[in-house]
């Protein structure tokens, strides 16, 4: 299976742009009983700017948001390194869950033993299942981000004794939410090695590596969200869209390709791992019913970010303290050209936490 890139832009001016974006750049509803009950005691992310609460904040990479207008709508006003005007799917699992309503990063050095022990994010702007993706970022790899766990767990044991972080590992409410960059971005440096088919196994491969290394430490439920329609992001309108800016249908199809293959090998993997709960979580079919419906939840503006034109600004690249910035971000499904806004993300969390929940248990 080929996979190519717009019409609109010929291979190789695409690939080198493609570069230089690279390094400026997932039933039954049923609701969780109260967290009183100890079913959840934590909660944690591994994954991408999707969930990145600024861990990046404190690496020597380009791949940073903590500059307003990021965080025009957090807590007084604050760029805290989320990419989005406000908080991120990372805080609204935590809400949901009933634990707090901000998950703070890692890397943070105002971390108290109560922030540890009811959760954190590991995740970091511009990482990928594909390991170039991360280093070409300068950003945490998906090994980093196990590492830093790792050290997260001899610090819980120290503080809170053996019996608080085997409770942490097996009762926890693990995610995983990344991958975007591998496909928008990574593939097609990558395109003069793998088709699109052999690609996707690549990620595949990374994803289920990951999981059973989560799984030997002791963790048992984790959340695995599938690619969104990246096809339809504003910054891939206007790169592969052509002249109406329209949603990559190659793009999409390449999402759609991965997240059957991820969907498949977590039913497979349950199995191999009889005491794992690895629950499939989509974002593709949620988001893309958000654009193609926006009216249902009060959206106008589904094809440009708020920050600037909307059509390619995306943290350095032009959102830096753009004054340009859209007075109603509201009215806005995504904040720059690759991230929803804050509402977007609040409506889209819940959905998809409330939809699955019960599959964790």
């Amino acid at each position: 299976m080929k996979f190519h890139p717009g019409n609109s832009v010929s291979s190789t001016s695409f690939i080198i742009f493609s570069v230089i974006i690279f390094f400026l750049n997932d039933g039954c509803a049923m609701i969780l009983p109260k967290n009183e009950t100890g079913q959840v005691p934590a909660v944690f992310v591994f994954g991408d700017s999707i969930v990145d609460t600024g861990n990046n904040n404190h690496l020597n990479t380009l791949i940073k948001c903590n500059f307003p207008p990021y965080g025009k709508d957090f807590q007084g006003g604050k760029p805290t390194g989320r990419f989005s005007n406000g908080r991120v799917p990372s805080d609204f699992i935590a809400e949901e869950l009933g634990l707090k309503e901000l998950l703070p990063a890692y890397l943070d050095s105002n971390l108290q033993l109560q922030d540890l022990l009811s959760g954190v994010s590991f995740a970091s702007g511009g990482a990928g299942y594909d390991p170039l993706t991360s280093m070409m970022m300068s950003v945490l790899s998906l090994s980093d981000q196990l590492e830093m766990f790792k050290n997260y767990i001899k610090k819980i044991k120290a503080a809170a004794g053996e019996d608080r972080m085997a409770s942490i590992l097996s009762k926890g409410i693990y995610m995983l939410s990344i991958g975007t960059d591998d496909i928008a971005n990574t593939y097609f440096v990558r395109m003069f090695q793998y088709d699109i088919n052999s690609y996707t196994d690549l990620m595949i491969n990374s994803s289920l590596s990951f999981l059973q290394e989560l799984y030997a430490l002791g963790v048992r439920r984790i959340g695995v969200l599938s690619i969104p329609a990246i096809g339809c992001l504003p910054m891939q309108r206007t790169l592969r869209g052509g002249l109406q800016r329209s949603c990559s249908a190659s793009l999409n199809q390449a999402a759609i390709l991965f997240n059957s293959k991820l969907s498949s090998q977590l039913v497979n993997l349950n199995k191999k791992l009889p005491a794992a709960k690895l629950v499939y979580m989509d974002m593709y079919y949620r988001l893309l019913h958000l654009i193609q419906h926006p009216t249902e939840h009060g959206f106008e503006v589904v094809d440009n970010g708020c920050c600037g034109t909307g059509d390619f600004e995306v943290g350095i690249l032009f959102c830096t303290y753009n004054p340009n910035t859209c007075k109603d971000d509201t009215k806005y499904i995504f904040w720059d050209s690759y991230h929803p806004t804050e509402r977007a993300y609040a409506l889209l969390t819940s959905q998809m936490i409330k939809s699955t929940i019960h599959k964790f248990f």
